[in-house]
């Protein structure tokens, strides 16, 4: 084909009732967009620029697909897909035609010219966050429920659209979800009951959904905290088999956060308070006439999706006169069933409108039996897929019962791993059970995914048992799955970017699940169920899901426990892990750490130097967890020593990153500085690993210049560290990145905007995965942020993290956190519980040598002691003073040398010894060549000023 010139991208493209614009990606119906995956709409663009010339396949899949191999498969489903969009077939509607052997045409009249300005209210629909799927056929005969509901729900909050089973109730609830997407900015979430069989876990769905990992005991609680504040839609569909967990959850929602709003698909109503019902009848079909024209038949929706679905399958279908009494008698016979309908529809290519009517009339009577006798809407279904399945092909029947095997989304390449021995016939039957709507396509990615709906999957499933091959194909599933995690496994140690490695394997979560529970049943295979979980431990990690890799490692160590001969590799693989979430995966830290010791023991029996390191890393994570500094320094230097002479440089310098770490938080900030400059400032090391150790080096690196007076250059090295860190979605990194820097330095430098924005986002990152330590020190941090403000609400937010973290044993920040909360008590007017609290902090900062806050804990006590106002507080206030410069002095502390420098000098001008004052504080000020902008400075000079002009 020759090469086309491209239309200017300034030019609109009309046909029927829709124009194209190919520059902003934009097809419109009227003033409505149609949502297209980017697929889809380059190929409907190079259709429509060359209107009325076939274009071969292999130049549309050149074009769409450059430097890709694709099959035709996937472009047949594309184009499927683009018919049921545009409502190809119906009357006045032909634009694409199948010219066979030869490749498509697009077959109506366009114009061009000039776009004109969208609607008010009908731009594109706004990038706010949803999980709605790109649709994939047009909403036939719902439009003004769908218009009337887009008014109603917003003032209603709570809306349930209710009918039988296969009556188009998920359609319309998705139809509606996108068309209010620009009404809620916190977005619109899609929550499938479908496969939540126990309702103690409805809430826990809808925290899935929201990327929350919640757990039975406090599951609608830290729900309710999250949404509390959200302006949003949550879709609960399918709702029958949960009802009344669905309702009560609805109902708490609905009360405990005035921004959401809930719209529930069920065959019943929920009967729930401040519930408004829809009931959602069959589509409207003709009466039985011999007269029936297309025309008067396609007056009727039933009739009208029956047309459209068909045409979309069968290229070249149109309603004759001839055929709509018999379309309108298979619709009526259906009752309007809209899943029904499209099954029918599904079928004409392969029988005619003639012999499907026959054929229909023996299944009719299993689908109307099922309606009358009231039983569940899966019954329903099986009837209607018990048809659909028995008129597909014996090789289509086969794909489909083995497909079943997939608990989420599949690539093609992965369903002819698992579901065939031919893979050029898993390639054919999976086009076809896509365009016979038995399995869904996602085409919006760069990669199509292919997923079973829930009662499709459940049905094949039950085929597949019966077919005695579950087991069979239960562990090629898993083999696959271990197939692929192993590779993973090995190119996780070398990726440039997690986000980059968790995209290529991410989606696999829910198969590596069913995996896992098949191996570890009592019909699987232990000992393969441990190495699918040493396998997949990287992706536990890069999902942050501690909490359940935690448990997978336990269950495959117990399944190891009871091997004659267990893969001890294998077993310090697991333990090794095990090390490393336990902190973040258990309410209370426990002071015991032999297991550490035992992991570190079978390393070195093994003789495998990795994994001595990274016992020894997280070994000494640990110990820093529970505040031995001391004992996490010696393990620090065994790790570097243990690098250097193994040869492993690389995770020495994660050595270093401890050791700076620790010394650190012991007080030795140059000493620190020493070890932490190998790994800020090493150009050849550029390696990126769970450790984050060029990360978190750079975010201690950056206290340390904070602390040492160089406030600027701690801010700028806190922003380039977050600017590296966005290549990872790793919510655990994220949290402790945010805790060790961002917030910190933000509120030592007074930037309150800055912290509250890193405080909320250390909030956020930790309540997705349920990192529950981390969500508490962001409670700190919003505690404190409070309090700088002035506002006494955060005296119980601190009060309260911080009680969770010492139940949890937890010290890591907590002690200069109780420090802030000291001073906050003692603004409040209360010195007793402020008292209590610096004593407390000071003892703890004593007996784990925390010396790092020493300057500031004493500053704090100071400050307390002078507020008392009794007769030797000024005394005692301005021991506590000194105490806390010679701390700083001997830390090369200036930062809070100045603190303390201000606190001595306040004291001493109200005293009457303004000129000590001001040579205490301007020596202390004049060492500052930068930093002049930030809140500790800025009340010095103020100071000064003071004592200068009075």
């Amino acid at each position: 084909m020759a090469e086309r010139p491209h239309p200017p991208a300034e030019r609109a493209l009309s046909f029927g009732p829709f124009r194209l614009l190919p520059a902003q990606q934009l097809l419109l119906e009227g003033d409505t967009p149609v949502r297209l995956g980017s697929r889809a709409f380059d190929i409907l663009t190079a259709l429509v620029e060359s209107a009325g010339e076939t274009i071969s396949k292999n130049d549309l899949i050149a074009r769409v697909w450059p430097d890709t191999f694709v099959d035709e498969g996937s472009l047949r489903v594309h184009i499927a897909g683009l018919r049921r969009a545009l409502g190809d077939g119906q009357p006045g509607r032909r634009y694409l035609a199948n010219i066979p052997g030869r490749g498509y045409r697009f077959l109506a009249p366009i114009s061009r010219s000039e776009p004109e300005p969208l609607a008010a209210g009908n731009s594109t629909i706004p990038a706010r966050a949803h999980n709605l799927p790109v649709s994939q056929s047009r909403v036939v005969g719902r439009i003004d429920v769908i218009a009337t509901l887009q008014e109603q729900l917003p003032k209603w909050r709570f809306v349930s659209i209710v009918g039988e089973g296969g009556i188009g109730k998920t359609t319309v609830a998705l139809a509606l979800a996108e068309a209010l997407l620009p009404s809620y900015e916190d977005g619109v979430w899609l929550v499938d009951l479908a496969s939540v069989s126990d309702p103690r876990l409805v809430a826990d769905a809808v925290g899935n959904t929201l990327g929350l990992t919640l757990h039975a005991e406090d599951a609608v609680f830290r729900l309710l905290d999250f949404v509390r504040d959200k302006r949003m839609l949550i879709v609960l569909d399918n709702c029958e088999h949960v009802v009344e967990a669905a309702a009560v959850l609805a109902e708490q929602l609905l009360a405990g956060a005035p921004g959401v709003h809930i719209l529930a698909t069920s065959r019943e109503p929920l009967r729930a308070e401040g519930e408004r019902v829809r009931r959602l009848p069959p589509l409207d079909s003709p009466a039985a006439s011999p007269d029936l024209t297309a025309a008067d038949a396609l007056a009727f929706p039933a009739v009208r999706l029956f047309v459209e679905r068909a045409a979309a399958i069968s290229d070249g279908f149109e309603l004759s006169d001839t055929d709509a009494p018999v379309v309108a008698d298979i619709c009526r016979k259906l009752g309007g069933m809209a899943l029904a309908i499209e099954l029918a529809a599904a079928r004409v290519d392969a029988f005619g409108v003639a012999q499907l009517a026959v054929l229909l009339d023996d299944r009719f009577r299993i689908l109307k039996r099922g309606r009358r006798t009231a039983q569940p809407r899966h019954q329903s279904l099986t009837a209607a897929l018990d048809w659909s399945y028995e008129f597909l092909p014996e090789g289509e029947r086969v794909i489909l019962r083995r497909l079943s095997v997939f608990a989420g989304a599949f690539t093609l390449e992965s369903a002819i791993a698992v579901a065939g021995d031919d893979s050029a016939d898993v390639v054919e039957g999976l086009a076809n059970l896509v365009a016979k709507s038995l399995v869904s396509a996602d085409v919006s990615g760069p990669t199509v995914q292919y997923r079973l709906l829930e009662t499709t999957r459940a049905y094949a499933m039950q085929k597949l048992i019966e077919a005695g091959e579950s087991e069979a194909y239960a562990r090629r599933h898993a083999q696959h799955h271990f197939d692929w995690f192993r590779r993973a496994e090995a190119s996780w140690a070398t990726r440039s970017t997690g986000a980059q490695w968790l995209k290529d394997n991410g989606r696999g979560i829910d198969d590596v699940r069913s995996a896992l529970n098949w191996a570890f049943s009592p019909d699987g295979d232990p000992a393969f169920g441990v190495a699918l979980t040493v396998a997949s431990i990287p992706l536990w990690l890069e999902l942050s899901l501690v909490h359940e890799c935690r448990a997978d490692v336990e269950r495959a160590l117990a399944a190891q426990a009871l091997q004659e001969s267990p893969n001890e590799r294998d077993t310090l693989k697991l333990r090794v892990a095990h090390g490393l979430v336990l902190p973040h995966a258990i309410r209370a830290l426990s002071e015991d750490t032999a297991s550490y010791a035992e992991t570190l023991a079978l390393a070195e029996k093994l003789d495998d130097d990795e994994a001595q390191l990274r016992a020894l890393y997280t070994w000494s994570v640990y110990c820093v967890y529970l505040g031995k500094y001391r004992d996490a320094l010696a393990l620090a230097e065994r790790l570097r020593a243990r690098a250097d002479s193994s040869g492993l440089g690389d995770l020495g310098l994660v050595g270093d990153m401890m050791i700076g770490n620790t010394l650190h938080h012991l007080g030795d900030h140059v000493g620190a500085l020493r070890h932490l400059d190998l790994v800020v400032n090493n150009p050849t090391y550029s390696r990126r690993s769970m450790y984050a150790d060029r990360l978190m080096a750079a975010l201690v690196y950056a206290d340390i210049l904070w602390l040492r007076g160089c406030p600027d250059q701690a801010v700028r090295c806190i922003q380039q560290t977050l600017d590296e860190a966005r290549s990872t979605r790793n919510a655990l990194m994220h949290a402790n990145i945010l805790t060790q820097g961002p917030c910190t330095v933000a509120l030592y430098v007074g930037d309150l905007a800055e912290a509250e924005r890193a405080v909320g986002l250390l909030l956020d990152y930790s309540a997705k995965p349920a990192l529950n330590t981390w969500n508490a020190l962001g409670r700190c941090f919003q505690g404190r942020l409070l309090l700088a403000r002035g506002d006494f609400a955060g005296l119980a937010i601190l009060r309260t993290a911080l009680n969770w973290l010492r139940e949890a044993g937890f010290t890591f920040h907590y002690v200069i956190s109780l420090g802030a909360l000291a001073e906050g008590l003692a603004a409040a007017g209360q010195p007793a519980e402020a008292h209590m609290a610096i004593a407390e902090a000071l003892e703890l900062a004593e007996k784990n040598e925390e010396h790092w806050c020493l300057p500031e804990l004493l500053r704090i006590k100071g400050e307390i002691i002078r507020s008392d106002g009794s007769a030797n507080a000024a005394s005692a206030a301005e021991d506590c003073f000194r105490q806390a410069l010679d701390w700083a002095r001997r830390q090369g502390a200036l930062s809070w040398e100045l603190r303390a420098a201000t606190s001595l000098a306040r004291l001493w001008h109200r005293n009457g010894r303004t000129a000590e004052a001001d040579d205490l504080l301007s020596a202390v000020y004049d060492r500052f060549t930068e930093g002049f902008d930030t809140v500790d400075l800025k009340t010095a000079a103020a100071l000064l000023e003071e004592f200068r002009v009075g």
